[in-house]
């Protein structure tokens, strides 16, 4: 038989002259030749499932509609477990997410916060001088070598290793490339690369250290891509000599085709399986995604009145803490993104109000945690689950067999009596521009109105908007939403912000850029599935 052929080295296309610092340290020769065997072996079924995508929101523009498969009924009624949780991931009471900057990075695993997710995902604008710097920081954190100085001069530094948040790294989704790493002529996918740096480095450390390697996985649309993740691990686990079962992986429900399958994905994932997440943000982008051919009953209200105690909502959350539960797994409920402004302690306490009674909520509902996206929140999130949980690590004991959720309940979009108005296209354009030139500058979490926001806000932005004019919505105030009426409104709003900044701090800005691309997003005909696939074009 011929020799097989030599699997294609990966070579780093970064500019000459802006080397990341340290980047030597993360791209190794050994973590490289990882790499390539991760983008030969893992990529092409990357690229067929992503195909897949394409051939099944056909179907859905077709048929108008989602149900549970029947090909899989067999693994929903079948009796069967996820592995048991590490001891690190018994107790998720409140989980505190964030980008992996050098400040976050400390303060997150300062917050008394159970979990922190370090996200090379939404909250990351992946420049490359952040996704080599994340991974030198998580690799700092690892060995306690990690501070933090600030421009003022207060510095920060970590607290006792057993008052730290464990780990769980969000890498970016199957979609993004990273086009400074490339293979056989083509760019290696994101997330083969935050996961496979990540993993090189840190799974035999953690795993001596009594942690291990523990990810969080966003935007996965079928069972399927959950099976090529738990391939991906099995190879990890085997190549880099580790346990098989070491890892650990969170799953994030956050797209509509995802809820059909909770229990089919935890199904592929069961040795690594720790948990699902119900997100809201790219959920409802998810669904504008899927059924923008589908006519009035998918038009969603300003994305502020879609509260997670919508009746669709509710159901889709009340099916993963009963799926979660049924299979011995953690229920992680939604974000709450308040930032606290220590200068407005009423707004503080309305705000907090708002957060207690969302956290209420999820506890009551059965769920085992939630997200927080500041440490300020951490101590109200805790308070909430502290009263149900009591010193038990979880409550999985609640199987929550009272829930009946059918195909149909999760799309009753049109259940919301709350309707389009005027001030919700402008907070969408605002928004939207706002977060936008943020992230073509290298920030990916930014506080804007009071929220933090990130890539998911952007994207419910703009699907709004698109969804908006092509349905043809007459606003509250009689006005009908056209491609005019968002190019004037985005036009008052970017003449306000140079007004605002002054000449200079505005040039300084991407401003126009942002600008440009929200309107491109929001109003071409063709609807493009990530914004960030165009944004990334635009980034240094």
């Amino acid at each position: 038989m011929p020799a097989a052929a030599p699997i294609p080295p990966v070579t780093v296309h970064a500019a000459p002259g802006r080397a990341p610092r340290r980047q030597g340290e993360v791209l190794t020769e050994a973590a490289l030749a990882f790499l390539a065997e991760l983008h030969h072996r893992f990529t092409p079924r990357r690229d067929e499932l992503l195909a897949r995508r394409a051939g099944r929101r056909a179907e859905i523009a077709r048929t108008g509609t989602l149900d549970f498969l029947p090909s899989t009924a067999h693994v929903r009624e079948g009796d069967w477990r996820v592995a048991p949780a590490p001891g690190a991931l018994r107790d998720r009471r409140v989980e505190i997410t964030g980008p992996v900057d050098r400040k976050m990075t400390v303060n997150a695993l300062n917050s008394g916060a159970r979990v922190w997710l370090a996200d090379f995902e939404d909250a990351s604008s992946p420049t490359w001088e952040n996704v080599i710097g994340g991974q030198v920081n998580l690799i700092d954190a690892r060995e306690r070598r990690i501070d933090f100085t600030a421009p003022g001069g207060r510095t920060y530094a970590l607290r006792p290793a057993e008052e730290l948040a464990t780990v769980v790294v969000r890498p970016r989704g199957w979609h993004l490339d990273e086009r400074h790493l490339r293979a056989g002529g083509r760019p290696l996918p994101g997330a083969l690369v935050d996961f496979g740096l990540y993993f090189f480095h840190n799974a035999r450390p953690l795993l001596d250290a009594g942690k291990g390697p523990y990810f969080y996985l966003p935007k996965l649309e079928s069972h399927l891509e959950a099976r090529l993740w738990n391939d991906v691990f099995v190879f990890a686990q085997e190549y880099c000599g580790v346990p098989q079962g070491s890892v650990r992986a969170t799953v994030l429900i956050e797209t509509i085709t995802a809820a059909y399958e909770m229990e089919e994905i935890l199904y592929e994932l069961r040795d690594h399986a720790s948990g699902l997440n119900a997100g809201r943000w790219d959920y409802l982008f998810s669904i504008v995604k899927n059924f923008r051919d589908a006519g009035e009953r998918f038009v969603l209200p300003d994305r502020n009145a879609v509260t997670m105690t919508a009746p669709f909502m509710r159901a889709y959350t009340e099916l993963l803490v009963r799926t979660c539960h049924k299979r011995g797994a953690h229920a992680i409920g939604g974000m709450a993104a308040f930032i606290p402004d220590r200068r407005d302690p009423e707004a503080n306490e309305r705000a907090f109000a708002r957060v207690r009674a969302d956290k209420d909520r999820e506890a009551a509902d059965g769920f085992d945690g939630s997200w927080v996206a500041h440490p300020d929140l951490v101590p109200v999130a805790r308070e909430s689950f502290d009263a149900v949980l009591g010193e038990r690590p979880h409550q999985k004991d609640r199987l929550r067999e009272d829930v009946r959720v059918t195909a149909a309940d999760l799309l009753a979009v049109d259940s919301l009596e709350a309707r389009p108005t005027r001030e919700g296209l402008v907070n969408a354009v605002r928004v939207g521009v706002r977060y936008i030139e943020a992230w073509l500058r290298g920030t990916g979490a930014v506080a804007i109105f009071g929220l933090m926001e990130d890539a998911a806000t952007a994207e419910i932005s703009r699907s709004q908007i698109w969804q908006w004019v092509d349905a043809g919505v007459v606003l509250d105030t009689g006005e009908k939403v056209t491609p005019e009426l968002v190019r004037a409104l985005a036009g008052e709003d970017l003449a306000a912000v140079r007004a605002e900044l002054g000449e200079e701090a505005y040039a300084a800005g991407r401003w126009q850029q942002a600008h440009e691309l929200l309107l491109k997003v929001a109003l071409d005909r063709d609807y493009a599935d990530f914004l960030t696939l165009p944004a990334y074009e635009l980034l240094d």
